[in-house]
């Protein structure tokens, strides 16, 4: 027998050549493995880049702004930094611009700039929920609210935050949007058809959700949380703000605020583990932009003032000037005169339309009544947004001051409606409030030394007045003898205003649920004041309005009878 001893040979042969080309190949897999490996190691074990976040809070359509913050963006692109760009909201509301697009000639604006974040303010759902729901989809940057949710869901409506890398660094933004928007901005908007409210900002779960997100995040693998809070700073204890939100929460390396309009450059604030967080917001308008440095060394902050940036960028210029155009025509035309400045700011640039009479808020009250032909008109002073200068009168320059294309409404309410209305528009008086009473036909005193007793539900919105009303002596104008008469509670008057009030009860004031409605035809705000100027002013607005009228008067106490 012959045994195939060569074709033995032969295989042995091969399965060791084999063999010793496997264990090649694995030990060249094994030597690129560990220089990928080492490279991984180098990389995060070198020096980080610095990040620099640009921010910018309360812009209300100045739109002007970004165009520098585009500049700013890209010639600090071109350094070895890694630059990010972030909005605090209060974005697509407060000029011509949005309201003519309801929100979208800013948001393409934004989405021009090329932003990281955005988180949502109160004034983003002016145009109301399915408005900014479209919004968002037409944003390059989804929308960020952590505690808008619907009631019963655990899931926000929006998302709660999002994850931007910068190099090796990895940060999430956390959006928080104020609870009071669910009283400030439409409340129809958040009830079903049976007049029930179905969405919630969650105000009682506001430190556990944002708590949540935080953990959610570094388990996402974030490097740094930053806080985009619409929350707003207050030296009033007794009032919800951002330093109770990071009182009360650990784990937020920032927080950039907003809401407040407040300047606030670099701030440290404990966190209820006792470490330090810095809290920054840039005022409003774009008076600032922000700019936030991440180093090896530690975050700081620093407000750049905008008017002192010359640079700009030409590519958002041209889109501005075409964005102009599209609507210049309307917006220039000129509907009369001015023969005094109408304000909302005093020198301080104070909102005192939110804290006292204005004579711009005598004028809108005014045509109110008089246009409608009702006893009594209420403008509220968050409702005026922007003052009117002396000289021509053009339909921006109204559609500033009525931005929100609101309805008139007059409607049937009794002294006692009145009453309670009036109570809760000065419950936190002398601090600011949006609801504050700009009346014509009406004159009112306040003492001033009585804490208010309104009472409201875990919503903010109004329940009863548990005590001594604040409000007192208030006297209606008498058509038939030219005087004012005292307001009786059991009376019938007429009431001029707007549907963000009479209709949906903005600022929680459900006690004008019980008024009966006579008009509601459409007639918007602003062509209200045209037709008030033009047809009952002559196209002038003279030296009677210099000065405000002292519709209200303010006491520490109420005089002797």
């Amino acid at each position: 027998m012959v045994l195939p001893t060569e074709g033995i040979s032969t295989r042995v042969k091969g399965e060791n050549v084999l063999r010793k080309r496997n264990i090649a190949i694995i030990l060249c897999v094994c030597i690129v493995l560990c220089a990928v490996l080492a490279v991984a190691v180098w990389i995060h074990s070198r020096p980080n880049d610095p990040v620099v976040i640009l921010y910018e809070n309360d812009v209300h359509c100045a739109v002007d702004g970004y165009s520098k913050l585009l500049a700013m963006k890209n010639a600090l692109s071109e350094g070895d930094a890694h630059v990010g760009v972030v909005s605090v909201g209060d974005f697509v509301q407060g000029g011509t611009l949005g309201a003519v697009s309801k929100g979208e000639y800013i948001v393409n604006i934004m989405n021009k700039v090329g932003y990281d974040a955005i988180a949502l303010g109160n004034h983003e759902f002016d145009y109301q929920l399915t408005r900014l729901t479209e919004l968002n989809g037409l944003s390059n940057t989804e929308f960020l609210s952590c505690n808008f949710a619907k009631i019963g869901e655990d899931d926000s409506y929006f998302e709660p935050y999002t994850i931007a890398s910068y190099g090796n660094v990895d940060i999430a933004y956390i959006g928080i949007t104020t609870p009071e928007t669910i009283t400030s901005a439409y409340p129809s908007q958040f009830k079903n058809d049976e007049g029930e409210i179905i969405f919630t900002f969650n105000e009682n779960k506001l430190y556990d959700i944002v708590q949540a997100n935080i953990d959610a995040a570094e388990k996402a693998g974030a490097d740094y949380v930053i806080a985009l809070s619409h929350i707003g700073y207050s030296d009033a204890e007794d009032l919800l703000d951002i330093t109770d939100i990071i009182e009360n929460t650990d784990g937020l390396d920032a927080v950039l605020d907003a809401h407040a309009h407040l300047v606030i450059e670099e701030m440290s604030v404990k966190n209820r583990k006792g470490d330090d967080v810095l809290l920054s917001s840039t005022g409003t308008k774009f008076e600032y932009i922000g700019k936030l440095t991440i180093t090896d060394e530690g975050l700081n902050t620093e407000l750049i003032e905008t008017a002192s940036i010359e640079a700009t960028d030409p590519g958002m210029d041209a889109y501005l000037a075409e964005i102009n155009e599209s609507y210049a025509e309307l917006g220039n035309r000129k509907i009369g005169e001015s023969k005094v400045d109408l304000i909302t700011h005093d020198e301080n640039e104070n909102r005192l339309v939110r804290i006292a009479e204005t004579n711009l808020g005598n004028l809108c009250s005014d045509a109110l009544r008089v246009t409608t032909g009702a006893e009594i008109a209420f403008v509220n002073g968050g409702g005026l947004r922007a003052p009117m200068a002396t000289g021509d009168v053009t339909f921006n320059d109204i559609f500033s001051v009525f931005p929100f294309n609101n309805q008139v409404v007059t409607a049937e309410v009794s002294g006692r409606i009145l009453l309670d209305m009036l109570e809760m528009a000065m419950m936190n008086y002398p601090e600011e409030d949006g609801s504050f009473p700009h009346m014509s036909g009406l004159t009112l005193s306040v003492d001033a030394s009585i804490d208010s007793s309104v009472q409201v539900d875990e919503n903010g919105f109004f329940t009863g007045v548990n005590g001594e009303y604040r409000v007192y002596n208030v006297k209606v104008f008498d058509k038939e003898t030219g005087t004012y008469i005292p307001l009786e509670p059991d009376g019938k008057y007429v009431l001029a205003g707007f549907n963000y009030f009479l209709l949906d009860f903005g600022g929680g004031m459900t006690m004008l649920k019980d008024a009966t409605i006579l008009d509601a035809e459409g007639t918007l705000d602003v062509e209200l004041l045209e037709r008030y100027i033009t047809d009952h002013l002559g196209g002038i607005i003279d030296e009677s309005y210099a000065e405000v009228d002292r519709r209200i008067t303010f006491t520490d106490g109420k005089p002797e009878s």
